[in-house]
């Protein structure tokens, strides 16, 4: 048994069991044996790949989109560009290098990288170095004094969510405790209390994201005032809906969520429409809500993919299922949304 596996089932053993946020946290941000702590499995050799990791074109078209953000802020002279949960730091690399092209915006810039994990800070510190990045453990300690455009991919989908099931007509909240051979076993707890959940038929499952919320509320806040943008990229819908999408990953391959607490990456999609809300509680203004097929195609995924191929014909193949990957509505183009939040008076570039 895991140390993080043996103190869940003790604490449930003393305290009762735990809702499935708890657990989330408990799995993914544990100091000593949490997954984004130790081992978080990015790239080729790891649990799962992002966007960046497909090819470097979505880097690149996120730099060029900082690059338009900036001046439409009226080019500041001094901005912060942030990225949260920069993984392994690719997709800042790839961005910075697109935006060469206006080599003010890489003078004006200082860049912050928002990261808890030791192990992704050290990679983000060696391929960002040119840039001397700051990095900090949340947002409320970024410097309040300068505008800001904030990347935030697959960031909102690691946050953990509450899960309610209808259970003989009544909501019940979906909790996590121990069978009688000790295991670690899904249930139902008591119903929730100030919750405004609606009615539907036995077997349901609604989520909520508490933290979510909270994050995109904290970012429409300081966007309204200290001026600037945020782009989120994640998995989700875009509106409003029902479903069980609490899912772990490791080596490429759905698992048993409770099966291994601290060795996969947990998950849930994202309702960006509550995220736009929230944006909008902060004080921010609001993007209508794209897939990333149509947010990519924008920014001009197929000239960049041209210009690719006829640099290296070699690997023109490579680079056409690198480019449907990210943009086919049957790989991430539909799954993937983007949101935009601004703040009052600015206008996102290809939204």
């Amino acid at each position: 048994m895991s140390s993080l596996l043996a103190r869940i089932s003790d604490l449930i053993r003393a305290e009762g069991p735990i809702t499935v946020a708890q657990y989330m946290t408990l799995c993914l941000h544990d100091r000593q044996a949490g997954y984004y702590a130790t081992r978080p499995g990015l790239g080729a050799g790891g649990d799962f790949l992002t966007a960046p990791e497909v090819s470097q074109m979505f880097g690149e078209l996120i730099g060029l989109w900082a690059v338009a953000a900036w001046r439409a802020m009226g080019a500041p002279d001094r901005f912060l560009l942030v990225e949260l949960g920069p993984g392994r730091g690719v997709l800042m690399e790839d961005a910075l290098r697109a935006a060469r092209v206006a080599p003010d915006f890489l003078r004006a810039l200082r860049l912050v990288l928002v990261e808890t994990s030791p192990v992704l800070r050290a990679e983000q510190a060696r391929r960002l170095a040119p840039f001397t990045p700051q990095s900090l453990d949340r947002i409320g300690e970024l410097p309040d004094a300068l505008p800001l455009i904030l990347i935030a991919n697959e960031v909102f989908d690691c946050l953990p969510a509450r899960q309610f099931v209808r259970h003989a007509g009544a909501w019940r909240e979906q909790v996590i405790g121990l069978d009688e051979a000790g295991n670690l076993a899904f249930g139902l707890g008591p119903a929730p209390r100030g919750l405004d959940l609606p009615e539907a038929a036995d077997g349901t499952v609604i989520e909520q994201s508490p933290a979510q919320t909270a994050l995109a509320e904290a970012l429409g806040a300081r966007l309204a005032g200290q001026g600037g943008f945020a782009l989120i990229i994640d998995y989700g819908r875009d509106r409003p809906g029902f479903g069980d999408t609490f899912q772990a990953l490791h080596q490429f391959e759905k698992v048993d969520p409770l099966a291994r607490p601290g060795e996969a990456d947990l998950t849930f999609h994202v309702d960006f429409s509550d995220l736009a809300r929230s944006g909008v509680a902060g004080g921010a203004t609001a993007s209508p809500i794209l897939t990333q097929g149509t947010f990519l195609t924008r920014l001009g995924i197929a000239a960049r993919l041209q210009s690719l191929a006829a640099a290296q014909p070699a690997k023109a193949a490579t680079l056409l299922r690198q480019a449907e990957r990210l943009v086919a509505p049957d790989q991430m183009g539909d799954l993937f949304k983007v949101l935009a939040l601004s703040s009052p008076g600015l206008a996102p570039p290809a939204f």
